[in-house]
Parts: C-alpha cells; sequence; structure tokens
C-alpha cells in the first residue's frame, strides 16, 4: 500500500481520529518523544467553526489550505484544490483515492458522491470531507438549503429482505437524502427496536388475560370487575402513582387494542429503528403520563384506559414531522396516507367521545375519558417534533428542546398539585373506587 504522492499513508488516513489532534505527516523534522517523518497538528485547525464553508475570503483559503495539507500532503494540494476554494471536487477525491488505493469505506465515497451532487458546483466542503473519514454524520451547514439529487437508495438494486426494509424505514421517516443515506449504511440489526414490540405484546397479553377472566372481548370496561383491576387510572385512587402509566396497558375492548397495537407496530417501530429507544420511550411514555393527568384535571370523574396517549404521541409527531419537511419526505403516496390516518385518528377519538357521553350498555360508572388521546397529540407536536427533527444531533445542543422540557416540567407540577388539594377544594364528586 503506497501513500498520497508524499502524504500520509492510507493507514494512517483510515486510523486518524480527529479528536486527538494527531495526524501524521511526512517530510517534518521530529520532536522530543515523537516517531521519525511525522509531526503533531493542533486540534484547531479540524475544530468546525459556525458557517467556515460558507465564509469567503483568506480565512477560508488558510483553513481549507491545512485541512487538504492534513488529508493528503504537501505536493496533493494542488490537486484536491486547485484553486484554494475551500471546497473538493467529488470526482477529483474519488479519482485521487482510487488512484493510490485508499482503503476507504465505499459507503463514505457514495456519502461524498450524494454531498457533492446536492450543489450545482459538485464539490463537498472541506468540513463534510473530514466528518466522512472520521466516521462522523456530514453537517447541514456547508451549502444551506440542499436541492438534494432524485436518485438516491431506492435505485440501489440486490438487496436483501431486510436491507430493502431499513431502505424503506429511511424514505419513511428521514426528510433528507444525506441523512437516508447515513442511516442506511450505518444501520446495524442490534440492538433490536425492542421498546415498542414489548409495549405492544404486554399490552396483548393482558388483554388475552383479562378477556379469558370476564368472558368479554368488547367494551370489556361494562363488566363490573374491570375496574377492579391495579392497573387502570380512575380517580379514586389518585395516590396510586402506578396508575398514571399502566393504564396503557389496559384496553375497551378489541378494537381500540387493534387499532393501537397497529399504529405502534407500523410507526413507532420504525420510528424507535431511526431514533433510538430512549428518544421514543421518552416521548411515548410522556404522551401516556400527559393523558392520565390531563384527565384528571379536565375530566375529573372518569376513569382512562388504553395508551392512545402514547399512540397518539408518536402519530402526531410523524405527521407533523412529515408536513414540516413535505417537499424532501419520498414515501409514496404520502398524501393519500396522510388523508388516511387523520380521519382514522380523528375516527377513534370520536368513537372515544360517544362511549364517554353516550353509552350503548348500562354502566355502574363513567366510562374511560377521551381527553388522553387529544394531550398525546398535543405531547407529539411539541416534543416530539422537536426529537424527531434531531435525527443524530444532540437534544441538549438545542434551545427549542429546553422550552420543551420546561414547558413539560411546569405541567407536571401543576397536575400534581391539581390532584393533591383540588379535588377536595372544587368538591368534586367521583364515584366511589372499585
Amino acid at each position: 500500500m503506497g501513500r498520497v504522492e508524499d502524504g500520509v499513508t492510507a493507514e494512517e488516513l483510515e486510523d486518524w481520529d480527529p479528536g486527538t489532534s494527531a495526524l501524521p505527516a511526512p517530510g517534518i523534522k521530529q520532536g522530543p518523544g515523537e516517531q521519525a517523518g511525522t509531526r503533531r497538528l493542533s486540534q484547531k485547525c479540524w475544530e468546525p467553526e459556525p458557517d467556515a464553508c460558507s465564509q469567503p475570503g483568506p480565512a477560508l483559503w488558510s483553513r481549507g489550505r491545512a485541512r487538504t495539507q492534513a488529508l493528503a500532503g504537501g505536493s496533493s494540494l494542488q490537486q484536491l484544490d486547485p484553486e484554494n476554494t475551500g471546497f473538493i471536487g467529488a470526482d477529483t477525491f474519488a479519482g485521487l483515492v482510487h488512484s493510490h488505493e485508499l482503503p476507504l469505506d465505499p459507503a463514505k465515497l457514495d456519502m461524498l458522491v450524494a454531498l457533492a451532487q446536492s450543489n450545482e458546483q459538485g464539490q463537498v466542503c472541506y468540513q463534510e470531507l473530514v466528518d466522512l473519514v472520521s466516521a462522523t454524520r456530514p453537517r447541514q451547514g456547508c451549502h444551506g438549503e440542499r436541492a438534494l439529487p432524485r436518485d438516491g437508495l431506492l435505485d440501489e438494486p440486490g438487496l436483501g429482505v431486510y436491507k430493502r426494509f431499513v431502505r424503506y424505514v429511511a424514505y419513511e421517516i428521514l426528510p433528507c437524502e444525506v441523512d437516508r443515506r447515513w442511516y442506511f449504511y450505518r444501520h446495524r440489526s442490534c440492538p433490536p427496536p425492542v421498546f415498542m414490540a414489548s409495549v405492544t405484546l404486554a399490552q396483548i397479553i393482558v388483554f388475552l388475560c383479562y378477556g379469558a377472566r370476564l368472558n368479554k372481548w368488547v367494551l370489556q370496561t361494562y363488566h363490573p370487575e374491570y375496574m377492579k383491576s391495579p392497573l387502570v387510572y380512575h380517580p379514586g385512587h389518585r395516590a396510586r402513582a402506578w396508575r398514571f402509566l399502566t393504564y396503557m396497558f389496559m384496553h375497551v375492548g378489541l378494537e381500540q387494542l387493534g387499532f393501537n397495537a397497529l399504529l405502534q407496530l407500523m410507526i413507532g417501530v420504525p420510528l424507535e429503528m431511526v431514533h433510538g429507544l430512549l428518544r421514543i420511550s421518552l416521548l411515548y411514555l410522556a404522551g401516556v403520563l400527559a393523558g392520565s393527568l390531563t384527565v384528571s384535571i379536565t375530566d375529573m370523574r372518569a376513569p382512562v384506559v388504553g395508551g392512545s396517549g402514547g399512540v397518539y404521541a408518536l402519530c402526531s409527531a410523524h405527521l407533523a414531522n412529515v408536513v414540516m419537511n413535505w417537499a424532501g419526505m419520498r414515501c409514496p403516496y404520502k398524501l393519500l396516507r396522510m388523508v388516511l390516518a387523520l380521519v382514522c385518528m380523528s375516527s377513534e377519538v370520536g368513537r372515544a367521545v360517544w362511549l364517554r357521553f353516550s353509552p350503548p350498555l348500562p354502566a355502574s360508572g363513567p366510562q374511560p375519558s377521551f381527553m388522553a388521546h387529544l394531550a398525546g397529540a398535543v405531547v407529539g407536536v411539541s416534543m416530539g417534533l422537536t426529537i424527531l427533527r434531531s435525527y443524530e444531533e444532540r437534544l441538549r445542543d438545542q434551545c427549542g428542546w429546553w422550552v420543551v422540557l420546561l414547558a413539560y416540567g411546569t405541567f407536571l407540577l401543576f397536575a400534581v398539585f391539581w390532584n393533591v388539594f383540588a379535588y377536595d377544594l372544587l368538591g368534586a364528586h367521583i364515584p366511589p373506587p372499585p
């Protein structure tokens, strides 16, 4: 394996980590404790600066020159950036890699070409090149708003069944071609999306157990023994705090369970595959908790069952993300699917309202409230949209995330005080606990 001209070796380029600030470069007299023929570059010249690739003039030229020298060595500088523009032509760099047999991951070269196709000049910002070499997801700040290429992952032949599913998930969830390619090439099957699958399985098992015990599979809430479950949220059992979450495992009947399970698997699993277990579980549980607390404030006499708060948080976040990135989303029949999703979600809310105020069968007490659906939708549009728009970006670095957390925390604090004091102060007549 040879060198890139008289620059660094291929092995050195592959092993280089920008975070260590150490990059070998030839032809420099070594200092004390250094190996022969190497030098240490300061980390400062590699640190990304805001809008660094969009700033013209000497500053850009000097940064580009330093980065090019570090990547390819002195005599390769003119080959990569002959006009000292601060950008690299993708075809030029790819040809240089192939001609010198650099063992660069083909997926990274493919990403490089995709980045270059996203601008009219067919060039890549130096920071994007550094990110690819160091296995970091390319940033979006070098070219501003991109006109992404039309030919993407959909045109890749010869994929297995699982990789085709991963490609389908990428186009269902992510609005940017660069993000889709990055997810497709970096995705690993381990760990699998266990949260949504586990929640759905637990809900099905609980429903089957209570269905067999009560010998009732539709409108289970009308059975007098149903509300005695330790999982159901009932206003008379507010002191049992676990019920504000565990009600998600109970359902009115087969129709509600089927609707929620279908959406959890069709939308929740792809979201978890892309955004990870922690973020999606946080969003789902935040919707569930907000649902029961909202019912305790707005419909003080009603119990709550079903995972609709979490389901509507996921669905509303995904639908809002699709609408806000309509031009970039390439999922098929997106308008038709959007209309169908809204119709199904509205129908489920309408059914819940009907059961709450016009129960079809005699009941011993109020039927479950529908406010959990609406609370979950609000959580999805606020917290969920912030999460979905931050693919592989740290939430703690975004001001909007802290604003959403502050609002949600304020709501939780208010709801706790309401449940502790308001029922007695307002003299609410709640049904006796079962």
